[in-house]
C-alpha cells in the first residue's frame, strides 16, 4: 500500500486523532492525516524524531544489539505510539496519537504492525 492508503488505514484505528509518516533523519513528515488545532502533526513529527533519536543513542550507549519495536508515550488523555519501520532500516517511523478513552492500545499496536508490513516506501 502507498503512504496515503496507510495513513487512511491508521486513522480507522479506534480513537485515532492523527497519524504521520516521518523521516527520522530530517524530522519532516512524508504525510499526515488528522490532527487539528490541539494536535499539530508537523510539530509532533519533529518532536518525536528527537524521542526516537534519544532512544537510539541510549541503545548504542548501552551496547544493546536490539531494535526498537515501538515507543509508547502515555498522557492523561492520549496515547502517542511511535513505530520505526524495519523495512526502512529505521529511517522512517509511523506516529499515531490516540484518544485514551476510545482506544485499545493492544489493538492499535497490532494495527500499526499490520500497516507497516503492507506499506511500500
Amino acid at each position: 500500500m502507498n503512504i496515503e492508503t496507510a495513513l487512511k488505514e491508521a486513522m480507522t484505528v479506534d480513537g485515532a486523532l492523527g497519524v504521520a509518516l516521518v523521516d527520522y533523519d530530517s524530522g519532516m513528515s512524508l504525510g499526515t492525516l488528522g490532527g487539528g488545532p490541539n494536535l499539530d502533526l508537523e510539530l509532533a513529527a519533529a518532536g518525536n524524531t528527537e524521542v526516537v533519536r534519544a532512544k537510539m543513542r541510549t541503545l548504542a550507549s548501552l551496547d544493546m544489539d536490539d531494535t526498537i519495536e515501538d515507543i509508547l508515550i502515555t498522557l492523561g488523555k492520549q496515547y502517542h505510539l511511535i513505530r520505526p519501520l524495519a523495512s526502512s532500516k529505521g529511517a522512517l517511523f509511523l506516529y499515531i496519537a490516540l484518544d485514551r478513552s476510545r482506544s485499545n492500545l493492544a489493538l492499535a499496536r497490532h494495527s500499526l504492525k499490520r500497516i507497516e508490513n503492507g506499506l511500500d516506501v
